[in-house]
């Protein structure tokens, strides 16, 4: 009898964190829609999206309202229950500190590494305007584009930015709204090319992303952000 109290003992320390997310009820937040369903002026509001708490607390998202509310900590993400291959994605977004960090990864495999506790995908930055005057390294303050929508990959994921940064590519123009401001986030997703439009503009893309399918994944990274109004329209 010891000795089986002891693995049980030894498993829920092994398994321990993992229980606890896999305990967290999916959040229901955003819907998706077929291409047809959205040609043919169907009224169905399309299917509600689940989704799975991947390595944050149980208290790390919640809903209020129509608002999906991110505390920020901490850092990781959660995903959509199903993969995506070719989509748009349409999203809005407000930090609510100065600073904030956040994102959202598509074709991700919401494999969380270990030390970033970020997964791999191509991200979608989501960064308050404030956050290059809170990381000045050396006397140098980081390019502006990192504000304004980057897209990059993660976790071994490779592109070919439109905008090149190094591996990054920028937006063409800097439209991303600061705390306490909502913007608004269109990203077409096909055969692994990625079209960002940020508030209202087609500003940036990359093409070539050796990831074509995977989750989605909303990021937590240390500050409040809300979403709503979150969209998917499956394409062929």
């Amino acid at each position: 009898m010891r000795f089986i109290k002891g693995v049980c003992f030894l498993l829920l320390l092994l398994t321990g964190n993992s229980f606890l997310y896999a305990q967290s009820n999916p959040i229901v937040f955003g819907s998706e829609m077929e291409l047809n369903q959205v040609r043919s002026g169907s009224k169905n509001k399309g299917n509600r999206i689940n989704w799975i708490n991947v390595n944050t607390n149980p208290d790390t998202w919640k809903k209020v309202k129509d608002l999906l509310i991110c505390a920020g900590h901490p850092i990781g993400v959660m995903r959509s229950e199903k993969q995506y291959e070719n989509f748009i994605l349409e999203i809005e977004w407000k930090h609510m500190e100065a600073g904030g960090n956040s994102g959202v990864f598509v074709w991700s495999d919401a494999n969380p590494d270990e030390k970033s506790r970020l997964p791999g995908g191509v991200e979608v930055q989501m960064l308050e305007l404030d956050w290059v005057n809170q990381n000045i390294r050396d006397g140098v303050k980081p390019p502006i584009a990192y504000v304004h929508g980057e897209l990059f990959g993660v976790g071994g994921v490779e592109t070919l930015p439109d905008n090149p940064r190094g591996t990054r590519s920028k937006s063409v123009e800097n439209l991303c709204k600061g705390k306490g401001e909502w913007n608004s986030y269109t990203v077409v997703c096909v055969d692994g090319v990625i079209k960002l439009s940020v508030n209202g503009k087609f500003v940036n893309g990359v093409s070539k992303s050796t990831a074509k399918k995977g989750y989605l994944c909303l990021e937590s990274e240390g500050a409040e952000i809300h979403f709503r109004n979150l969209k998917i329209t499956a394409l062929p």
